[in-house]
């Protein structure tokens, strides 16, 4: 890949922001099917945006259903699904929008891929963390009942591995706290990381 000359633009990512007037970001939302990471990553752009901030929310099914339609949900393929998607937020960040990016990404290693991606400096980690057991309760997809007989293979949390994150920067535990509590939560952590200094 020798022959490939990516263009350098006159305009920085900085000058992006400053005109745009937040600190772009990376909000990674990780955590079991059914923790919440959507419910939280939807509700958050929304708070974010009625104050003036530019957003864009990336989820797992609107991922699925367009540019990674092609991946399995093997291994490879949801290593793939990841790294594409930390390919996309960067490119994202570096137009200056911060981005709330609400996947599974069941794995610490392909987390960490996203992380040198997109920069660690751009990178915050939310693990939303809710019991197996909560989520099977809320199943509003009804996957885990699908998994359970066997209809859905390599579903994470039954016969797949979740790696809980080692390091994030913010947990909601959204099997203890309600979608109010956790958004309080959440804002009060956000805000002073996408607030321009």
């Amino acid at each position: 890949m020798n022959h490939l000359y990516p263009i350098k633009t006159k305009v920085s990512k900085h000058q992006r922001e400053k005109v745009l007037n937040q600190r772009a970001s990376v909000i990674w939302f990780t955590g079991l099917s059914g923790s919440g990471k959507s419910t939280l990553a939807v509700q958050l752009e929304a708070q974010l945006h009625a104050l003036g901030f530019k957003t864009y929310l990336l989820d797992g099914d609107n991922i699925r259903t367009g540019l990674n339609k092609d991946l399995t949900f093997t291994d490879e393929g949801r290593v793939e699904n990841i790294r594409r998607i930390g390919e996309v937020s960067k490119l994202m960040t570096d137009a200056g929008v911060i981005v709330l990016s609400a996947f599974i990404s069941p794995f610490n290693a392909d987390r960490d891929q996203v992380k040198n991606i997109v920069g660690a400096e751009n990178y915050i980690e939310i693990f939303v963390d809710a019991p197996l057991e909560v989520c099977e309760q809320r199943d509003v997809k009804g996957l885990y009942k699908k998994a359970r007989a066997g209809e859905v293979k390599n579903f994470t949390g039954i016969d797949s591995p979740y790696e809980t994150p080692v390091h994030p920067d913010l947990t909601v535990p959204t099997g203890e706290w309600s979608v109010e509590e956790s958004i309080g939560k959440l804002m009060a952590f956000i805000l002073p990381r996408v607030k321009l200094k």
